[in-house]
């Protein structure tokens, strides 16, 4: 049988506190340390006092429901440990990723523009180019990221690090990776509540032993979400870049995004913007350019808002079957979409030398104590 940390969840959802009535899951008490080992799984439940009195009708009925609802086969009896507030050790949540150099929100104002993808080569470039590269998929919904590094079948583990356990990223082409695909069923529809996908990936971002980055790559959702905004409440980041397309109603949600991140309230750098899909050029034909999204939409919007275009990346055959094959055209410099991402990269680590040498640190989003 396959067990993953949703169908834990979902049964521990069916339990009910007797103090307040609420699941588990709901009232906070399903702490984000699930382990699953083959059939053995363990994990914490959050209680406020030491000496509740529910405590081990609790225990009990979280062991039921995971037998009844995951499967007899499951091992949990006596995996489930008890902690109180005053027995966790969080980070300062100021020197979250203390190691990490820069951070980068790649975005996109909708959907299928190629964000994943254009995330995926933008790290194996900066890989290339000699610089050390983290990857976090914050696509919860939609995660890609381990098809496009060929890490389909990799299965993150724990491991002690100083006094926490942390979880050990995988890593493909000189990249760190990260992504909630590594815990769920590729097969299914990762059905999340915004609160459950957005403590998933703050447990990405702080519960992993990332260590000594140059560049750590957030591929965020497409379009405003949550998940952005726990993203930034979450962390300092150095820059956002936005892909998007040359049509019209690519550039219209492109530009919803960058003022986004320039807004206010969030006040994240921009430090550019990506045209994908630029012009379609036929691998027989190299020097031929064909505009079937319209021509130049990315860098007149770019132009308009004031932002650097970094790049533009045309549609090439290999770009496609490069992500289906776990295989990044970036891996291929000499190619025309090879050298493109290249182009891209280069005029990144740029911006974020103009932008760390003439603005302060980006601080988080504070959130209201009320």
């Amino acid at each position: 049988m396959s067990i993953y940390p949703q169908l834990i969840i979902d049964a521990l959802s069916k339990v009910r506190y007797p103090g307040t009535g609420k699941d588990l899951v709901s009232a906070g008490m399903v702490e984000d340390d699930i382990r699953i080992e083959g059939n053995k799984v363990s994990f914490s439940l959050l209680f406020e006092k030491a000496n509740d009195p529910f405590i081990k009708s609790v225990v009990k009925a979280a062991e039921t429901a995971i037998v009844t609802y995951v499967g007899k086969e499951v091992e949990i009896k006596g995996n489930i440990s008890v902690i109180t507030p005053q027995q966790i050790i969080k980070p300062d949540p100021d020197k979250l990723l203390p190691e990490v150099k820069n951070i980068i929100a790649i975005s996109s104002g909708k959907g299928g523009v190629g964000k994943s993808t254009v995330a995926a080569n933008l790290a194996v470039s900066l890989a290339q180019m000699g610089y050390k590269v983290g990857l976090l998929d914050a696509d919860i919904f939609g995660p890609s990221q381990p098809k496009m590094f060929h890490l389909e079948e990799a299965r993150p583990y724990m491991e002690k690090v100083g006094e926490r356990e942390l979880i050990q990223p995988a890593e493909n082409y000189g990249v760190k990776v990260l992504s909630i695909g590594f815990f769920v069923n590729k097969e299914d529809a990762v059905l999340w509540r915004g609160a459950m996908a957005s403590n998933a990936m703050k447990q990405l971002i702080g519960d992993a032993n990332w260590g000594e980055l140059d560049y750590f790559l957030i591929d965020l959702p497409p379009g405003t979400s949550d998940i952005h905004l726990t993203l930034v409440q979450t962390l300092a980041i150095t820059g956002a870049v936005v892909v998007t397309t040359p049509q019209e109603v690519a550039l219209a949600d492109a530009q919803k995004g960058i003022s986004m991140f320039l807004g206010e309230k969030i006040n994240v750098p921009v430090l550019g913007l990506i045209e994908n899909m630029a012009w379609f050029t036929p691998a027989e034909l190299p020097d031929h350019k064909y505009y079937i999204f319209g021509k130049e939409g990315g860098k007149k919007l770019a132009e308009k808002l004031q932002i650097p275009l970094l790049g533009q990346i045309p549609i090439v055959q290999s770009i496609c079957e490069g992500g289906d094959q776990g295989e990044p055209v970036a891996l291929k410099p000499g190619t025309i979409t090879g050298q493109a991402f290249h182009v891209l990269a280069t005029n990144l680590i740029e911006q974020v030398e103009i932008r760390n040498h003439q603005q302060p640190p980006t601080k988080r989003v504070q959130t209201s104590g009320k």
